[in-house]
């Protein structure tokens, strides 16, 4: 078990989340699991792994489609700005519509339509909801949310997009049927595309505001840990797998690339590059500068084993352990992350460090300028 001095990290960082000041009108939310409120549950009728306690344990004491102990980063932006909990689009809209925000996010969704793994002899076995498919959804729903052009125009100026994160299911249900780490590189330009083609669509359409996500320091993750267990390229200093860490790298290296082509055919637009990578490092170097011991790579909710995962019992199973204090972990199944390392990279993008610039500095601005407008 990880030591309290991973708590006390932690903690230290958060201060407390202020609440926002109306700067935005509502959020979309595009993605994965890393932001699903809900979409595969629904979509699979609750026959999932997030549909089973101890999932949800820790803030909403029960499962709610999330894949987490309790809230992801995207409940605490909301929470954060003033805003209720994104609802997942399949619920359909509940009292108020989907004026107020909606989330389109799918677990195991990938950025690339499900046929390009297809033909390359992949199988994409979580889900065919792809980001093509949640842009679809998202025009599905515009009018009923705007009458006219210039309604949706102006709604869509003054709402924040959470476009990701996306691209991480492409590179693991790729890793984890073999292909080789140079076919890997060569999917990143083509990901990171399909990723830029969402954001420019919704510029097009009047969004002024995006928040990108980038990929996880892999090399540190349980599913990772495990599938390449034999490597012989281990960083001492922390555990993780440099040169999975690497390929993350390159591939958000590559994604800020097609960012700044975005900018500059969209300067009126604000594009966000939110940090995934480095948060994660820090509470991992930063612990073991100041620590004898090492922070736990373990999932804290698994069926045992090396990391806690890898056997057949995973966490939601009836014979899978949970950890007594989840504040002590990163990795909350083996694949996603706990609630508390979710409020840490949360409190980064909405204050700084982590995102570029900080969400609350965008804010300020905006509402700098409206006074000015409005003077």
């Amino acid at each position: 078990m990880a030591s309290s001095t991973l708590l006390t990290l932690i903690l230290v960082f958060l201060h407390g989340l202020r609440g926002g000041d109306g700067c935005f009108t509502a959020i979309f939310s595009f993605g994965d699991s890393i932001a699903d409120t809900g979409n595969l549950l629904i979509s699979e009728h609750g026959n999932i792994q997030s549909a089973r306690p101890p999932y949800g344990q820790t803030f909403f004491n029960r499962p709610t489609g999330r894949y987490s102990d309790g809230r992801l980063i995207i409940d605490f932006i909301a929470e954060a700005l003033g805003f209720s909990f994104m609802p997942p689009f399949l619920e359909g809209p509940v009292d108020g519509g989907f004026r107020r925000g909606v989330n389109f996010a799918v677990a195991g969704a990938t950025a690339l339509d499900v046929h390009f793994y297809r033909e390359r002899g992949l199988d994409v076995i979580r889900t065919n909801l792809s980001l093509q498919t949640q842009f679809g959804w998202f025009k599905e729903l515009l009018p009923s949310l705007c009458s006219t052009d210039s309604d949706c125009w102006n709604l869509l100026a003054t709402l924040l997009v959470l476009a990701g994160e996306i691209g991480g299911n492409d590179f693991a249900y790729a890793f984890g049927q073999g292909k080789s780490l140079s076919e890997l590189k060569s999917y990143v330009p083509i990901v990171n595309h399909a990723i830029g083609v969402l954001i420019n669509d919704l510029i097009e359409l009047g969004a002024k505001t995006l928040l990108v996500p980038g990929n996880f320091p892999i090399g540190c993750t349980p599913i990772y840990l495990i599938m390449f267990e034999y490597s012989e390229d281990h960083d001492l200093s922390t555990g993780c797998i440099k040169w999975l860490n690497d390929f993350a790298q390159y591939q958000n290296k590559h994604l800020q690339l097609e960012l700044d082509h975005l900018r500059v055919l969209h300067p009126h637009a604000t594009i966000i590059y939110a940090d995934y990578y480095n948060p994660i490092m820090n509470i991992i170097s930063n612990h073991n500068k100041n620590s004898t011991g090492k922070v736990t790579l373990a999932a804290c909710c698994g069926g045992g084993g090396p990391y806690n995962y890898g056997n057949p019992v995973h966490c939601g199973d009836d014979r899978a352990s949970v950890c007594d204090d989840p504040l002590l972990y990163i990795s909350w199944d083996g694949v996603h992350l706990t609630e508390a390392a979710y409020r840490f990279i949360a409190e980064g993008l909405l204050e700084g460090p982590f995102a570029d610039p900080p969400i609350k500095k965008v804010c300020y601005k905006r509402s700098q300028a409206h006074k000015v407008d409005d003077a």
